[in-house]
Order: structure tokens, then C-alpha cells, then sequence
């Protein structure tokens, strides 16, 4: 953990969560951004999903890469955990499991960039996640 020591550090670092949080619950103009749900019951967080979210979270922001990450209960993939919901504007929702850094990374640049699916696509059990 670093140390502050200095006003425009501080600033600098309130600026940083700021934009952090806006894009964790945004819900102006959702339709148009990538929507990305993290499923982040206990199962999740026991197998990661936390480290996944914050993942998502400073990627697609250092990407540009207008989206919107939420968190959400359990989806019913136990098995695959961790698991998120990725929703391109215009497509039907894909559930991805076994989402780790380095799956949540292939994520962003095949699927979420060009709309290559990747491997660990699970078929959908249920019509919605609210």
C-alpha cells in the first residue's frame, strides 16, 4: 500500500476511484455501453470473483471502453464460478464461466473488442438477471 503525501496525490487518487465507481453502477445511457454483471454470491467470492470485478473494472477503464460493471447474486453456475454476464449493446446477454484475470482479459479483447466468442461460454438457465 502506498503512502500519500501530498495534496495532488490525493487528489489524484480520489479522481482515480471516482472513475472507478461511476463505472461499477452507471445508469445513464446503459443501453449504449458494454453491461457486464459479476455474479458475486458466496460461491463467487470464494472462488475469486472479486479480483475478477476489480479486474473488469481498471481494464475496461484503462481500455476506454464505454461499460457499465455491477455485481449481481448467484446466476446458478456454482460449478463455473466465477461468472459474469457480458451484454454488448444491440446483442443478447452471453454468461462466461471460470472467469479468471487472464480469461476475463481474452474476454475484453476477443469478444468485448470484435465479438469473438471464447471458450467457457455457458448456455443461459434463466430470462434475465435483475
Amino acid at each position: 500500500m502506498t503512502h500519500i503525501k501530498s495534496l495532488e496525490q490525493l487528489t489524484s487518487k480520489r479522481d482515480e476511484l471516482k472513475s472507478n465507481l461511476s463505472r461499477l453502477d452507471d445508469p445513464n445511457n446503459s443501453e449504449k455501453k458494454v453491461q457486464i454483471k459479476v455474479a458475486m454470491a458466496t460461491c463467487g467470492i470464494a472462488s475469486g470473483a472479486r479480483t475478477t470485478m476489480d479486474f473488469l473494472t481498471a481494464e475496461l477503464s484503462k481500455r476506454n471502453i464505454p461499460s457499465v460493471v455491477t455485481q449481481t447474486g448467484c446466476m446458478g453456475y456454482c460449478y463455473a464460478e466465477p461468472t459474469i454476464e457480458v451484454k454488448l449493446p444491440g446483442k443478447e446477454a452471453v454468461i462466461f464461466g471460470y472467469v479468471d484475470t487472464k480469461r476475463a482479459d481474452e474476454i475484453i479483447e476477443k469478444y468485448i473488442k470484435t465479438g469473438e466468442l471464447t471458450e467457457g461460454v455457458i448456455p443461459r438457465n434463466y430470462d434475465t438477471i435483475d
